[in-house]
């Protein structure tokens, strides 16, 4: 899977520290859920880190995150459907969880 050991997850899958992501733990996750990480999810997964590193929480709902990635790619990616093809059931919790994030605050 990784050079390095899994780091420790919660019973969902998250990560309990979001500092012991590396990518290949995203393929790793990405793989659990039956997604094959393409340039899209990459963009969608830095664009998350990201959020995350200025804000400290992750988009706390699939709402919040459909309009970040709105604001930040415009209408095209921003929207559900898009990101409900790159990270099938709950856009926010899967690509938060792919890529080391919390579990957003009021996805269920």
């Amino acid at each position: 899977m990784t050079d390095g050991p899994m780091p420790e997850r919660n019973s969902e899958g998250f990560l309990e520290k979001p500092e012991h992501w590396y990518p290949e733990i995203a393929e790793f996750i990405a793989r659990e859920d039956g997604i094959s990480l393409s340039e899209n999810h990459w963009e969608i997964i830095k664009f998350l880190r990201d959020f995350y590193r200025d804000y400290q929480v992750s988009p706390p709902s699939n709402r919040l995150f459909v309009k970040a990635v709105r604001e930040r790619f415009g209408e095209d990616k921003g929207n559900s459907i898009y990101l409900m093809q790159l990270f099938p059931g709950t856009p926010a919790k899967t690509a938060c969880r792919i890529a080391g994030l919390p579990r957003p605050t009021n996805c269920l």
